[in-house]
This record gives structure tokens, C-alpha cells and sequence, in this order.
């Protein structure tokens, strides 16, 4: 179940830091085994300006400039607690402009959480696409602002950038601003198929064996084509699906009811396991509300999916809230498996570690030879979780747990 090691495919992998985990793991899954420190030098001069080097023989008089000629660079890049996601963005700029300089036949950007996604629109009508008419109140959010995803995009295309990779990248002003920039080589990925293999594969929840007593919730209308698509991926024909409705007060409170659209009421969903699923979770204000609104029903299991886990202090302390029972989530932004920074939902976080399917991916995308893979991520789940019975790090490891149990 791997990857061609064969790297006459030209494809060269490296980071905006020469040791980030999750680019090093992407690389392993593409057959790179180098090092990603001896592939490019992060350089920088005494002015603490950065000017990488993709490293070369230094005695090779013959190819100057041209050491990547026919290659595909793939920078991989993930927010960190050592740089702001401002210097990284930059470093992204100045190594797709020493690749493209240096001979690269093509570049790639792998950013599982887009940066510069939450300033997705602007301060008039003609800056950002939304699926919705905007009014005064929202276009007066942006006054004063600038519209940086579409700079972000520009400046990626522009330095030399020539395709983007991210995951479930919720809006659609940036999803439009990128495909335009990137002509269509823009791909978003939805973990549809990481979601559905956990909770089939698990025992996160309780259900019979076609879905009877299994809830997917969605926790506004904008997820509801997201959550429809999981219910689908799932196939357990006598789930249920429900959708709530959100007005939000301010900043951070928000009043939460059954959305008027909703397939399923509240009716007969007594004691059943509900999955509330989001793309991202910030404050955690409107996944707590969501989730003591759907208290009402008396479920046994409330579990909580999300893609970016950006908490802060304040969120992580409002999702130890118990109406939570647990926290799904992606390793998008790696450090969330840093236990110091789950803190006190160290005992509820399950983090499903998704580089493998990156490089499955990435590897379509790129038209390489692979080996496909129907489980190709792994687990991190602390023992401290009342699940844990023994450490399962492979995600195909769980049907033996299973039928340990």
C-alpha cells in the first residue's frame, strides 16, 4: 500500500521549513527519502532576510540556474508556533521564485489550511463572490480592510506558483478567487472518505447495523452540502440528518434553533448518536451552543468533526464543556497533536493524521504511479480517551480492535 519510490518522476518536495513533520511525512509517502534539509538550505542573511537555496554540486560549472529544469517542485506548508503564518506565506513566495528560477518545469503549493482564508471578501460589492446578496451591514464588516486572499492568490501566481492543494477550504469567494488566479488548477480537498472510514471503522459511535439511531448534524445551511455528502459517503440508509439554524448576537454568542430546512426533526432521535460536522472551529462558542441545543434530545454519544481545530485558549476551554463527548479532527494544523496544546481536551481528541492522503492526492493530481489506498491515514488518540484499549497508530488496525471488542 505505497508509493512509487521511483523518484526518476522528477518531483521534488520540500517546505518553508527544512524540519517540518508534515511536509517530511508527505515526502516519505512520495517515495522521497532525502532529506528535506538536504534539498534546499534555508538561508538567511545577517539582515535576517531569507534567500533559500535548492542545493546543488557545487563543483557543477555545466548547469547553473538549471539544476530543477524538468523537475515539479512541491512546497509543503503548514502554520507553525515558531513563525507567523505572514513569514511563511513570504518563504512560500520566495522558494516557488528560486524553483521557477532555477529551472523548475512546474510548482506546486501544498497548504492544507489556506492561509489568508478568513479575509475572503472586501469593502464593495465587486471584491468577493459570495452565495449570498450582500448588504450594507456585511460589506461595512471589510471597511478599511484589505481583501488579502486574492492578494495572497496573486502573489503565489506571480512568484511563480502554478498549482495550489488545500483541505476543505470553506468559502466560496476563496475557492473562486482561486480557480480564476490558477486557472482551474486550484484543489480543494474534502476529506470525505477519511470522515466515513473513522466512523464506520470505530467505535466512536453506537448504531445498528444500517444506521438505526445514527445522527449527522449539520450545524448551519453553508455546511449543509458538505454534511448531505457525508450522509451519502456513509450509506447507512436509516440514519438520519438534520440541520440547524444560527443568528449570531455578536462576535461571540449565538442563538441556535432546528433549521426550518432540516430532512429530520427532533422526532424519535431519543438516546441516538449524533456526529456535528464543520470545516473549522475557532472560539468554539457556536459548537458548544449547537451541541447543548441538541442536548434536548437525550443522545447517548455527541461527537464533534472538524477539519481545522484553529482553538484558541478560550475555545479549548469552552469545548471541555460535556455536552462534547468528543473531538474529531485533522492534523491540518499540525500542532494540534501537541498534547501541551490540547490541554484539557487531550481526553476527548481523536486526530486523524491525513499526510498519506495528501501524497494519494497529490500523486493523482501529478499523474504519478501509486498504489491507492482505502484507509490512508493514521490515529492519534491519547490514552487518556476513555476509548483507548490499546495504541492504534494504523487506520486499518481498526477492525482488528474491533474484533478484539
Amino acid at each position: 500500500m505505497g508509493f512509487s519510490t521511483d523518484r526518476s518522476n522528477n518531483v521534488v518536495i520540500v517546505s518553508n521549513s527544512s524540519d517540518n513533520p508534515f511536509a517530511i511525512d508527505v515526502a516519505y509517502a512520495m517515495g522521497q527519502h532525502e532529506d528535506i534539509a538536504d534539498l534546499i538550505s534555508m538561508k538567511h542573511f545577517m539582515n535576517s532576510e531569507f534567500c533559500p537555496r535548492f542545493i546543488s554540486d557545487e563543483n557543477d560549472m555545466e548547469n547553473i540556474g538549471r539544476n530543477l529544469k524538468d523537475k515539479t517542485v512541491v512546497i509543503v506548508s503548514t502554520s507553525s508556533h515558531v513563525k507567523s503564518r505572514q513569514e511563511l506565506a513570504m518563504s512560500n513566495l520566495v522558494i516557488a521564485r528560486s524553483a521557477k528560477e532555477n529551472g523548475a518545469d512546474r510548482v506546486v503549493l501544498v497548504e492544507p489550511d489556506l492561509f489568508f482564508s478568513a479575509q475572503d471578501r472586501g469593502p464593495s460589492d465587486d471584491l468577493g463572490e459570495t452565495l449570498f446578496e450582500r448588504d450594507i451591514h456585511d460589506i461595512k464588516k471589510f471597511d478599511g480592510q484589505a481583501f488579502t486572499s486574492k492578494l495572497y492568490a496573486q502573489l503565489l501566481k506571480v512568484s511563480g506558483v502554478d498549482a495550489v492543494l488545500t483541505i476543505h477550504n470553506h468559502s466560496y469567494s476563496v475557492q473562486k478567487i482561486f480557480s480564476d488566479v490558477f486557472e482551474g488548477d486550484f484543489h480543494n480537498l474534502i476529506p470525505y472518505e477519511i470522515y466515513s472510514h473513522y466512523l464506520l471503522n470505530s467505535n466512536i459511535l453506537n448504531y445498528g447495523p444500517q444506521g438505526e439511531g445514527l445522527v449527522l448534524c449539520a450545524p448551519d445551511k453553508g455546511a449543509r452540502d458538505f454534511v448531505k455528502v457525508m450522509f451519502d459517503t456513509i450509506g447507512l440508509t436509516k440514519a438520519k440528518f438534520i440541520m440547524l439554524d444560527k443568528v449570531r448576537t455578536n462576535e461571540r454568542k449565538v442563538e441556535i434553533t432546528l433549521h426550518k430546512e432540516s430532512e429530520h426533526t427532533f422526532e424519535g432521535l431519543d438516546g441516538c448518536s449524533i456526529v456535528l460536522f464543520d470545516d473549522m472551529v475557532r472560539t468554539g462558542s457556536t459548537v458548544v451552543r449547537s451541541c447543548q441545543f441538541l442536548k434536548q434530545i437525550n443522545p447517548e454519544r455527541m461527537v464533534f468533526a472538524v477539519s481545522h481545530f484553529y482553538a484558541s485558549d478560550e475555545g479549548r476551554e469552552r469545548m471541555a464543556h460535556p455536552a462534547i463527548g468528543e473531538i474529531l479532527t485533522l492534523n491540518t494544523l499540525p500542532t494540534i497533536l501537541n498534547r501541551d496544546e490540547q490541554g484539557r481536551l487531550r481526553k476527548k481528541m481523536v486526530v486523524l493524521k491525513v499526510e498519506k492522503w495528501i501524497a494519494q492526492e497529490l500523486s493523482n493530481i501529478l499523474g504519478l504511479p501509486q498504489s491507492d489506498d482505502d484507509s490512508p491515514y493514521k490515529i492519534d488518540m491519547s490514552s487518556k480517551n476513555p476509548r483507548f484499549k490499546r495504541k492504534i497508530w494504523f487506520s486499518d488496525q481498526l477492525v482488528d480492535l474491533n474484533e478484539e471488542t
